[in-house]
């Protein structure tokens, strides 16, 4: 009885409705409360992406996923300008419309280019949303009663526009208009990320394919000697793979040293803040290296730039053109002399033989006339030859004795050789048959390969020899006419024997030596189709085979 006048006196009073007034309101701000965190995630998850490589379509597929929590959503397109154009970059669902100009008479174009945020019922007003592209409009199609349309902004510059739409009349307020704004924010930040991201991703891979495609190598290096990045050009050569990759040193990696190099260019860059100039000579081979200084905004250099340049072969043909003009001066010299010889030498043979046979062969003295004559004739051989090898030729291949040649050779070095009391022990195989070559050219790497043999013995105590043969050899399935040179002096280690064919590399001092001799040699036999072998031990000799291939066809050396 109690309880039924409580009731009744609640139900007058009003309480029970209260109750039910705040329960409804507590649900409502319940369900604001998981819209507006809906929100939140859908920015947290629009600002998480500005980090992530994705393209917008993605990025708005995956805002699209999300958005219908937070505001009624079942159309989100995503319009940006490039080159004065409007064009509708994505749009989820996926529209026919997209990659097409938007037209200058369409709502959207008026929001872009007046920088204004619109809300349109389609409902009450059908003929404001205008078509977007080209009379398609997705709007129309996809039967959307409200659309938003909000401009997109970076840095004061209207970029584009974000359209979200949905089927339900009069669906977005105040409210879901701020929050659409709020997520075109955060979207024209993450566009303009990508945007420069690709900029700077694109200019990454143009720099480093440059950096790559250059031939010559090129470092950075920092202070204190480290190689930072290098363009991995003539990596097997420059010995990268040795070393472990944090302790790239230059002078290890490049020069092959244990410390750094003396008057290092890298430290007068440091401390001048100008570039260096050096041309390095290392292990027979010469660079042309160039140091740039790279700086900070402050002016500090913080790293040097190397550019390494192999001009051997460069210097070779300067340094040959230089031997090739002095050789022709003395060749010119040569030949007058030989000439100024020539005459005098047949008037004493011509005497000579009269007064041999004006006397008879019954004079005891015809003998030594004998003599005058055989020394005569030798001479003007001499001299022919000389004649011969100082004459400038074309250089063509023609059918060659190899015997004639090393027969020239010895006519016209057997002094030299024989004045340092060195014996010169010939082996010629007269069968050897002919081949095509160029003789100028054969008797001056016999002539290198012989005073080589020569200055090898130079301190030899003992007995000094010098063997010269000739033969045919087959060889990787090849017949190949060799010239043998071997001689019994001082060798040549392990470590110069990988380097004599170097250009400028020479165990001599500088006065008696260029390095070009046998490097020219391996050319001249290189350029006949052929190539030099070496063999050589310390204090027991070397032996130098000089290989032609048997058959050849013609043309120029």
């Amino acid at each position: 009885m109690f309880e039924d006048k409580l009731t009744v006196i609640q139900n007058l009073t009003g309480v029970n409705s209260s109750k039910l007034n705040y329960y409804l309101e507590v649900q409502r701000s319940n369900e604001q409360i998981k819209i507006q965190i809906n929100r939140l995630e859908i920015l947290h998850q629009l600002i998480k992406d500005i980090n992530i490589d994705m393209s917008l379509a993605d990025i708005v597929e995956r805002v699209y996923n999300k958005l219908p929590q937070a505001v009624p959503c079942c159309f989100l397109g995503l319009a940006l300008s490039e080159n004065d154009e409007l064009i509708m970059t994505a749009a989820t669902p996926v529209s026919d419309c997209v990659g097409l100009p938007i037209l200058v008479t369409s709502v959207l174009w008026q929001s872009y280019s007046q920088c204004e945020r619109l809300l349109i019922n389609m409902d009450s007003n059908q003929e404001e949303f205008s078509p977007l592209v080209n009379g398609n409009d997705p709007v129309g199609s996809l039967g959307l009663k409200s659309v938003a349309i909000v401009p997109l902004m970076v840095r004061s510059q209207v970029i584009g526009a974000l359209i979200v739409g949905d089927k339900q009349a009069s669906a977005y307020g105040i409210s879901e208009l701020k929050f659409i704004e709020q997520m075109a924010d955060q979207l024209a930040i993450c566009i303009e990320n990508a945007r420069l991201y690709k900029e700077i991703s694109k200019g990454k891979q143009e720099w480093e394919a440059t950096f790559k495609a250059v031939t010559d190598p090129i470092f950075l290096i920092d202070k204190n000697y480290k190689v930072l990045r290098h363009n991995l050009q003539n990596e097997k050569f420059l010995g990268l793979p040795e070393y472990p990759r944090n302790d790239l040193k230059c002078f290890r990696v490049i020069w092959h040293r244990d410390a750094p190099c003396e008057n290092c260019p890298l430290e007068e860059v440091y401390q001048t803040g100008r570039g260096a100039y050096r041309q390095i000579q290392n292990e027979g081979a010469i660079f042309d290296t160039f140091y740039y200084p790279m700086t900070e905004t402050n002016g500090e250099i913080y790293s040097v730039i190397l550019h390494v340049k192999d001009v051997t072969e460069k210097e070779k043909m300067e340094a040959q053109l230089m031997h090739s003009a002095k050789l022709a001066a003395i060749g010119e010299m040569a030949a007058g002399v030989a000439h100024e010889l020539n005459s005098p030498m047949t008037v004493i043979i011509g005497t000579a033989q009269m007064m041999q046979r004006d006397m008879g062969k019954a004079d005891h003295r015809s003998e030594w006339l004998d003599d005058i004559i055989s020394c005569g004739m030798r001479c003007k051989k001499i001299i022919q030859n000389l004649l011969s090898y100082s004459r400038q030729g074309n250089f063509n291949l023609v059918e060659t004795d190899i015997n004639q040649q090393v027969e020239k050779v010895l006519s016209l070095i057997h002094y030299q050789i024989n004045r340092n009391n060195i014996n010169i022990i010939q082996n010629l195989d007269y069968d050897t048959p002919c081949i095509l070559a160029n003789g100028h050219q054969l008797q001056q790497v016999l002539i290198n390969l012989l005073l080589n043999a020569r200055d090898a013995l130079e301190e030899n105590t003992g007995e000094k020899n010098i063997w010269i043969s000739t033969s045919v050899e087959i060889d990787q399935d090849m017949e190949w006419v060799v010239l043998i040179v071997r001689d019994n002096g001082c060798g040549i280690g392990p470590e110069g024997l990988n380097k004599i064919f170097n250009p400028f590399f020479t165990s001599k001092e500088t006065s008696k030596g260029t390095g070009l001799g046998l490097s020219v040699s391996l050319g001249i036999a290189q350029s006949h189709g052929g190539t030099i072998k070496v063999e050589s031990q310390l204090g027991e000799g070397s032996t130098f085979k000089f290989m032609l291939p048997l058959k050849q066809t013609g043309g120029e050396a």
